[in-house]
């Protein structure tokens, strides 16, 4: 699909002074710099979309200054794409149009914290909201392997799920996001509150039909985490000893992570704790449910090499840090020819499907497991590796899973329905028209909008 061009030819000069005291930048490198995320794990990704950037980035510091931002850009029919870390990995916070890049960062503050629900600001990264709600017994449900780095509202416009997902099932399940308020692009802004099952117009829209302000975010009971890797013999033991464990509701879990080798090869840090040609579980576990896990991982044939303490797994890299789409981050670090695939297996007790494409694709596809709840139930999602040849393979690839049941949620395409959703959302588009009715937010990648007046 061949990105839109932008609407107008705008004087930037003016533009910005129009913005006032707000924050602009426009030094070269800097611009290039806030206009990527990590689209460059696709090699098709990174040939369609190494040339685009902002014309400018605003920096807005408070909900108000987003009102004024939103205003002057839609006078001028300029073109917005909002930002967070840039952590992505689809090209989301990339101007296909060029435009005002808005970099939410500076609006960081954690706002209230009462039991069990935070308030915060979009630009607040992960791992400062838990350090201030652990301190009442609270903490986010999931979170992506980026935790350190990525931002509230980067996570719910771009991301699915994480560690967490174990037990909480992804971001778009209903229960794990409260309520959203959002800036609209219309000629006179309005300040939306989106509560309960409204909150999906924008959950994972990628910043499409409007500028998240402030969250409303459900926490859940904070345990003392041990981190844990366990090695196996063969890898398929080690999926299933991950599959057994996810189901076994007794022990409290936040992270099921299994590799099959050459997987864990590629974690250079962890090198003495993960033998040659063996499986390897990265796994944080509750410290109260360790001695029975223990027990479970010896049914399994298992040898536990790593443990931290929940203390000690506070000083330096996370365990999660090799997990989730760290682990491709690693494995291009070794090798940046690698790639990755996405892919939910439908629920199986027996992993028979995990298993056929394991041994159908070999070396070729290496298999990497996350286990996730899905409507109540523990399926295995992977992030495979792939060792990349054509675009052409690659397709054919992501077209043997989807002919054998499996779901590849792509992570080779910008455009939001051809990801992970495979169809159109009516209410993103019908509230997208509602809220930008020019298609100046983070335009060319809504397949929904960009066709709504097709017969």
């Amino acid at each position: 699909m061949t990105p839109p061009s932008a609407a107008t030819a705008v004087n930037w000069d003016t533009l910005a002074q129009s913005l006032g005291t707000i924050e602009v930048v426009r030094e070269p490198n800097l611009l290039e710099k806030l206009s990527k995320d990590y689209y460059y794990f696709s090699p098709v990704l990174q040939e369609q979309l190494a040339s685009y950037r902002a014309d400018l980035v605003v920096r807005p510091t408070s909900e108000a200054e987003v009102v004024v931002v939103a205003k002057v850009c839609v006078a001028a029919r300029a073109p917005v794409t909002v930002r967070g870390a840039g952590t992505g990995n689809y090209g989301q916070c990339i101007p296909l149009t060029g435009g005002v890049v808005i970099d939410l960062s500076k609006m960081n503050a954690l706002k209230r914290v009462e039991p069990g629900v935070a308030w915060v600001e979009p630009g607040a990264k992960l791992a400062a909201i838990d350090k201030v709600t652990r301190e009442s017994g609270w903490e986010l449900r999931m979170y992506p392997s980026t935790y350190r780095t990525a931002t509230i509202g980067g996570f719910i416009g771009g991301g699915s799920g994480g560690i967490g997902s174990i037990t909480y099932g992804q971001l778009r399940d209903r229960g794990n996001l409260n309520a959203v308020r959002v800036v609209t692009m219309e000629d006179t802004p309005r300040v939306l509150e989106l509560r309960g099952d409204e909150v999906q117009k924008v959950n994972h829209a990628y910043g499409t039909n409007g500028i998240i302000t402030e969250l409303e975010l459900p926490l859940g009971p904070a345990y003392p985490w041990a981190e844990v890797i366990a090695v196996f013999e063969d890898f398929m033991t080690a999926a299933k000893f991950g599959q057994v464990l996810g189901e076994s509701d007794g022990l409290v879990k936040k992270l099921i992570s299994v590799m099959a080798w050459p997987v864990p090869g590629y974690f250079v840090a962890l090198q003495p704790h993960l033998p040659a040609g063996k499986a390897a579980a990265l796994l944080m576990i509750a410290e109260s449910s360790l001695e029975l896990f223990r027990e479970l991982v010896g049914e399994f044939g298992g040898t536990i090499t790593y443990q931290k303490s929940a203390q000690e797994a506070g000083k330096g890299a996370p365990l999660a840090e090799f997990t989730w789409n760290h682990t491709t981050l690693h494995a291009r670090s070794a090798d940046p020819s690698l790639t990755y695939l996405q892919t939910i297996f439908p629920y199986d007790a027996d992993l028979k499907g995990v298993e056929h494409f394991y041994q159908h694709f070999g070396d070729e596809v290496l298999m990497h497991l996350e286990y996730l709840r899905m409507g109540g139930k523990v399926c295995p999602a992977a992030l495979q590796i792939v060792r990349y040849s054509t675009e052409a393979r690659l397709n054919d690839i992501i077209r043997y899973h989807e002919d054998n049941g499996a779901l590849i949620a792509n992570p080779h395409t910008y455009i939001l329905e051809d990801g992970g959703m495979k169809q159109v959302d009516p209410v993103q588009v019908a509230f997208k028209a509602e809220v930008d009715p020019y298609g100046l937010l983070n335009p060319g990648k809504m397949r929904g909008w960009l066709e709504r007046n097709r017969a």
